[in-house]
């Protein structure tokens, strides 16, 4: 019997058509469980990590985006596949998406802060469980984050602020000319924030009016924090938002990958690797 199986495994080899049949199913097996946990990815850190050619990826995504699972954007895709929500970058989809990651990242962060402060902490899923480990902290804190808002609403030890604007459900956030307003008269001491994507030395995000928001929060902050998981890297979005060396401290959960890394040591930015 082993004989048989042996001569059955000399006949599958690399470049049968059954062989060539199954690594194509794996392969695009894999591809949907990066974009399914990532929600983003760019056409060359996909071809990378797959070690396929762009051509490669690009038929795979054609069948993907076929069938309403991927959206294309300009060099790279948005994963929309979670029919629950059938929403690219939906709060409450991210918000159990890498949760220990963005713990560890979170109480890295709550190091940075001291009592008395005043904060700006941006909306988003890392950033809320960020402002988790701040309760009981003397602080006034700035925010266009709803869920943030609610979480300190009634908490004496805080002072809260929010900027006011056309609230966005799909992302938890207020945005807008209103908003962008308020933050225009405000100075904070430290801006918390995170992004959908680092790349090539570039912070990203998936919504033009997010981008102007943040814009305005960087240039209101005396220092800015960027809190992303190791996801992130690599990664690009709808809209540059700004350049690494505009971030003063990055707060991830494991080291980035070496050319990252030369980057945010270029940028001058401080990494702390959370533990």
């Amino acid at each position: 019997m082993s004989g048989q199986t042996n001569v059955v495994s000399s006949l599958i080899t690399r470049h049968s058509p059954l062989a060539t049949t199954m690594l194509a199913f794996e392969r695009k097996q894999r591809l949907v469980a990066i974009l399914r946990e990532r929600r983003t990815a760019t056409l060359e850190a996909l071809a990378a990590e797959l070690d396929v050619s762009g051509s490669t990826v690009r038929r795979d995504l054609e069948t993907l985006e076929s069938t309403g699972d991927i959206e294309r954007t300009h060099g790279g895709v948005v994963w929309t596949g979670d029919k629950q929500t059938g929403r690219p970058y939906a709060f409450d989809s991210r918000l159990n998406y890498a949760t220990d990651a963005k713990r560890k990242i979170a109480r890295a962060a709550r190091q940075l802060v001291t009592p008395g402060q005043t904060i700006l902490i941006d909306g988003g899923t890392t950033t809320l469980y960020f402002a988790e480990e701040l309760r009981g902290i003397h602080l006034q804190i700035v925010t266009n984050s709803l869920p943030i808002a609610e979480m300190f609403q009634n908490d004496d030890n805080v002072e809260l602020i929010l900027t006011g604007g056309l609230a966005y459900p799909r992302y938890g956030v207020l945005l807008g000319p209103i908003a962008e307003q308020l933050i225009t008269t405000i100075h904070t001491q430290t801006l918390f924030l995170s992004v959908a994507g680092v790349h090539a030395g570039w912070l990203y995000n998936q919504n033009l009016l997010l981008v102007q928001a943040e814009k305005k929060m960087i240039q209101q902050s005396q220092q800015v924090v960027l809190l992303v998981d190791q996801s992130k890297f690599g990664q690009q979005a709808l809209s540059k938002l700004c350049e690494l060396n505009q971030v003063h401290t990055i707060v991830t959960d494991s080291e980035p990958p070496a050319a990252d890394r030369k980057l945010i040591e270029a940028a001058g930015c401080r990494l702390i690797v959370a533990e």
